[in-house]
């Protein structure tokens, strides 16, 4: 599955996405807004990325000006709603590209092909709560707040998070849109 847009290529990730998915998995302020622990060497990355080429719903951000594997985007099991047709929306950026609507970009992209392709009822996303840039992505796509999970989350490093929830109906997108 490819899905484009003017700035970016949404597209499965290959054997050939080593070195790009570990330039931008080894920062750590992207690992702490994620959630995960930043890759120390390549072989971490590779064993996400293996995971990765097992999962079709799990998309390689391009962007087109220069070729570069930039980030990722993925709609996995919503926990939290497990009898209902939904999905859980998760991403991420390398940092050198923040700040320019890449994600805002990509999330849309995302949306329609779950909504109009997949035929979801529901997604799901959260972000940690000092997350200020997560918020915006998620915002812009016009998700409805549904509340915080307070010290819901444990990092690698031992602190906790809050967790911000929201979602967007297939009905609510559509009368958006």
């Amino acid at each position: 599955m490819i899905l484009e847009t003017d700035k970016i290529i949404l597209r499965n990730f290959n054997i050939n996405d080593l070195d790009d998915l570990f330039e931008y998995a080894k920062c750590e302020e992207i690992g702490l807004n994620a959630g995960w622990i930043p890759h120390a060497t390549k072989e971490d990355s590779l064993m996400v990325l293996n995971m990765f080429l097992n999962d079709k719903n799990t998309f390689a951000i391009v962007y087109k000006e220069n070729n570069k594997v930039i980030g990722s985007l993925s709609l996995s099991k919503d926990k939290l709603r497990p009898s209902i047709n939904s999905k859980c929306l998760g991403y991420v950026l390398s940092k050198d590209y923040w700040g320019h609507g890449i994600m805002t970009d990509a999330v849309k992209k995302l949306l329609e092909y779950a909504f109009n392709t997949l035929d979801l009822d529901i997604i799901s996303v959260s972000h940690f709560k000092e997350n200020i840039a997560s918020k915006k992505v998620i915002e812009k796509n016009r998700f409805i707040y549904e509340g915080t999970l307070r010290n819901s989350f444990l990092l690698y490093n031992g602190k906790i998070k809050d967790k911000c929830l929201y979602s967007i109906t297939k009905l609510e997108y559509f009368n958006l849109n």
